[in-house]
Formats: structure tokens, C-alpha cells, sequence
């Protein structure tokens, strides 16, 4: 291979400190060529012209090696290396810039043509008002005042995918298995904060689904993570007041929790505190889920639903009930942040271009992706924690 190109990068940041970013993430490469290789992609993504980002242009970018393109290709579809230690890496590498707030969830739907890239099926997207042909990413994004950097995802697998001859092809692995967006979701969470050994932050997420949310806070609920999980307006709750004590013996729905503004203010678990204008127009009232679900944890928490009915009609549920909901209401914020990274992803860093069929093609592109997303957001970012607004890009 011809050697790379100085790096020139649209944020002003070093020859030096690229390779510093790069030697850290891709540390746990066990082969230098695939060390070297990960260092070109990610170059390339951060380098090559406006356009879609294939491995031709991705290699024209950094080198004028004639078989660059074509090591790249090799590089992320076939070369045997583990995704989950790169983003373990990653995932220290932005806690130590961002300090995060917040582990917020986003996902981004992947149109394709044909059947025959893994995991491809057809869903309706509410965004497109259609039905479409397409792969479902779930990721998990480290997230603060400033912005939002992903480091983990998941790929939806229908349960056709694992008919052994589509799984041979696609080469899932065996541990892989159809699972709920919840439980990606509790997945991603757990090794996070496990596996990775980062501190922990409340997790911010929003599922249209009711069933699965109900099932994301009670699995959430029994690690004990602290969150705030978006809830449809059919989602059904028990009332308690500020004993703890159930108001009515029949769930009710969010919606006409939230529609009894003045009622509940009055028994919020944080009436006694000052309110500010923007807390006094939030629907406040300490609830626990009806019924335990098929994960079988049965612990009656206690939660707190709110909501501002000014502002939409999706309500939200915490287990940290002793917050104010002003410092509630802020950690709702950073969904949105999560929502717009994709959306820089998919305009500036080839999120939709992956060049490929198999699970581990996907993986690895994602992993490429998310940290040439990490390098220009944060590599000049203050490493005192205090970040000028410049510092991830809008």
C-alpha cells in the first residue's frame, strides 16, 4: 500500500492527533495491516468529496495505490477482525471528551434494493409515509449538551434471517437471535456499563410500541439503570398518590393522566419544591405499571409519569422520581441531539452506502462510521469536559 495522504480534515486537527485517535481505537486489531487498513477507511470517510462514500472513492482519497479500493472492500466484508472491542475502545475514547449526560437511542432505517443484504425486509416507516425495503439500526449514542456520538448498534433480525441457509449466507452468528428492539436496546445498555466500564447515565430512548417500552423499563428497572423512556398516550399506568398508594383500581391511559393537569400538580412527588414557569405547566403524578410482563420481574416500582400537554401528546416514564422535572425535561432533550446525528451520518459520513450482504460487513462499516463520527465531532473538543458549541459540527 502507497502511504496515506497528510490527513486534511475539515476541523483543524493534527497529523498527530489522528494517528493518536486511530492507534487507540483500532488497538485491539490484533494484525498491523488490519490496524493499517481501519486507519485508511476511517481517513477516507473523514476526506473523501461530498457524495456517496464508495470504497473507490473512499481509497482514491487517501492513496494512489491501484489495489486500495480493493483491500478496503476486503477490509470491512471479509477480514476476520472483532467489532466489539473497536467500539469498547471508542466508547472510552468519547466518555473521556464528551463526558456525557445522557445515553441516548436513535434509529436509522437502511433502504436497500433486492433481498439480499442481512436483515433486509419490509417495514412501514411513519417518516416516509410508506412502506419500503430496508435494514433497521438501532444505535446507542454517548450524548451531552453539544451533541450526540454513537458507539454501539444493533441490526434487526427478522425471524426469516435465521433460516439456516439465509444464516449460512449472511453469516450470523450462532449467538445471534430474533430479538425485540427492547432488548437490543437492555443489551447495548448492559454492555456499556459492564463490559466497557465507562460511568453510567441515564438512558433516554423513545419506542412507539407500548408493549415493548413497558418491557424496556421493567428490564432497565431491574438492573437498576436510571431512564426516561417515551410512552404512547394509550400506554396504561396505576395512579398512585404521594404515599405510594394506588388511586384507582383500573390502569388508566397517559393521555388522561396527562389531561388532569391541575389535579395532579397537586399530588406531584415534587410539589413541595419551587416551581419555575416551565415546571408549572408539566404533568406530574407517581405511577406503577399494571402487570409484570414475560421477562418476569415482578418488583412493584415506583415511577414517575410526566409530561407538558402544551407540547405534545407523548408522555414519559422515570424511575428517578426525587428529580425536578425541569432537570427531567432536559435529559428529553438530548433524544433530539441523538435523532440529528443520524441524520450527519447519513448526509456526511456514508451511513447509507455500506457495500455489502453480511452481518459482519455491517458491523464493522457501523463501528467505521461511528468513529470518523467521534473524531470530527470531539477531536478538538476541550479535554476539561467544557466544550465551545464549535466542537461538534451542526
Amino acid at each position: 500500500m502507497s502511504a496515506l495522504r497528510p490527513v486534511s480534515i475539515d476541523a483543524p486537527a493534527s497529523a498527530d492527533q489522528f494517528a493518536d485517535f486511530a492507534d487507540t481505537v483500532f488497538a485491539p486489531l490484533q494484525r498491523a495491516d488490519q490496524r493499517r487498513w481501519g486507519r485508511a477507511y476511517l481517513l477516507g470517510l473523514l476526506t473523501a468529496p461530498p457524495g456517496k462514500k464508495t470504497v473507490r472513492r473512499l481509497a482514491a482519497a487517501v492513496t494512489d495505490s491501484p489495489t486500495a479500493s480493493q483491500s478496503l472492500q476486503q477490509f470491512v466484508n471479509a477480514s476476520p477482525w472483532e467489532w466489539e472491542p473497536v467500539r469498547h475502545e471508542l466508547a472510552r475514547w468519547v466518555e473521556r471528551e464528551l463526558r456525557p449526560n445522557a445515553w441516548t437511542v436513535a434509529t436509522t432505517v437502511l433502504p436497500k434494493r433486492g433481498e439480499h443484504s442481512c436483515g433486509v425486509h419490509r417495514r412501514f416507516v411513519p417518516q416516509l409515509g410508506q412502506t419500503v425495503n430496508c435494514q433497521l439500526g438501532v444505535g446507542l449514542f454517548m450524548s451531552d449538551d453539544v451533541g450526540a456520538v454513537p458507539v454501539d448498534w444493533r441490526l434487526h433480525l427478522p425471524e426469516r434471517w435465521f433460516r439456516p441457509h439465509l444464516r449460512r449466507r449472511a453469516r450470523i452468528p450462532g449467538e445471534a437471535r430474533p430479538l425485540p428492539m427492547c432488548v437490543d436496546i437492555f443489551d447495548m445498555v448492559e454492555r456499556l456499563h459492564r463490559c466497557v466500564g465507562v460511568a453510567s447515565a441515564p438512558v433516554v430512548a423513545e419506542l412507539n410500541d407500548s408493549r415493548q417500552g413497558e418491557d424496556l423499563i421493567r428490564l432497565l428497572s431491574g438492573r437498576r439503570h436510571d431512564f426516561v423512556i417515551a410512552v404512547p398516550g394509550d400506554f396504561l399506568v396505576l395512579p398512585l398518590d404521594t404515599y405510594g398508594r394506588e388511586q384507582s383500581a383500573t390502569p388508566l391511559s397517559a393521555h388522561h393522566i396527562v389531561s388532569l393537569t391541575g389535579d395532579l400538580r397537586a399530588r406531584s412527588a415534587d410539589s413541595h419544591l419551587p416551581s419555575s414557569a416551565a415546571e408549572a405547566a408539566v404533568s406530574s403524578c407517581l405511577i406503577r405499571l399494571p402487570a409484570a410482563t414475560q421477562f418476569g420481574i415482578r418488583e412493584r416500582h415506583v415511577f414517575r409519569l410526566f409530561a407538558d400537554p402544551r407540547r405534545s401528546r407523548i408522555a414519559w416514564i422515570t424511575n428517578m422520581t426525587r428529580r425536578r422535572t425541569a432537570d427531567l425535561a432536559s435529559l428529553i432533550e438530548y433524544q433530539a441531539r441523538s435523532a440529528e446525528t443520524v441524520r450527519v451520518l447519513e448526509r456526511d459520513l456514508g451511513l447509507m452506502d455500506f457495500e455489502g450482504r453480511s452481518y459482519p460487513g455491517w458491523h464493522h462499516y457501523m463501528t467505521l462510521v461511528s468513529a470518523a463520527y467521534a473524531y470530527r465531532a470531539l477531536s478538538n473538543a476541550p479535554r476539561s469536559g467544557s466544550h465551545a458549541a464549535e466542537a461538534v459540527p451542526a
